[in-house]
């Protein structure tokens, strides 16, 4: 597997994202289609109400994923800050939003002192932020 970068950390899901996610939009489109061609009646009605509580159901349980997600994230982080950082800073950990920790994740030990103090003074706002000066990049594979 090719090293991780800021370039190629990002995760495609080819069944999400290009298989279950597009046949359900497709979905809403044919239904709402066919129901405004053939005419609207109380089946067709369901049935577009059915398929687009298809297609949220299926973006919600990305949605929900990437939410735990980021709140283990949350909590590996604090604890790794905990663990490396000097006293001054260890006392703010919780000053640091959840996209900050989420983009600090990626960033190796020897420059998350610095990254974390321009974090703190408002230099880096996001997750996207932290990421693109991160130099030393550590992968995180074990994503949902």
């Amino acid at each position: 597997m090719e090293a991780q970068t800021f370039k190629t950390h990002r995760r495609w899901l080819p069944l999400y994202h290009f298989v279950a996610f597009p046949i359900t939009i497709i979905n809403v489109f044919v239904v709402g289609y066919r129901l405004f061609k053939y005419g609207v009646h109380r089946g067709g009605i369901w049935d577009l109400i059915f398929a687009i509580g298809v297609m949220l159901a299926v973006l919600m349980a990305r949605v929900m994923a990437n939410t735990v997600q980021d709140r283990v994230i949350r909590l590996e982080m604090r604890l790794r800050l905990t663990g490396m950082l000097p006293d001054a800073l260890k006392s703010r950990i919780n000053d640091l939003t959840p996209r900050q920790l989420v983009g600090l994740r990626f960033a190796s030990d020897a420059e998350m002192a610095g990254l974390v103090e321009r974090c703190l003074s408002g230099e880096l706002k996001d997750d996207e932020a932290v990421k693109k000066e991160v130099k030393n990049w550590v992968g995180d594979t074990l994503r949902a």
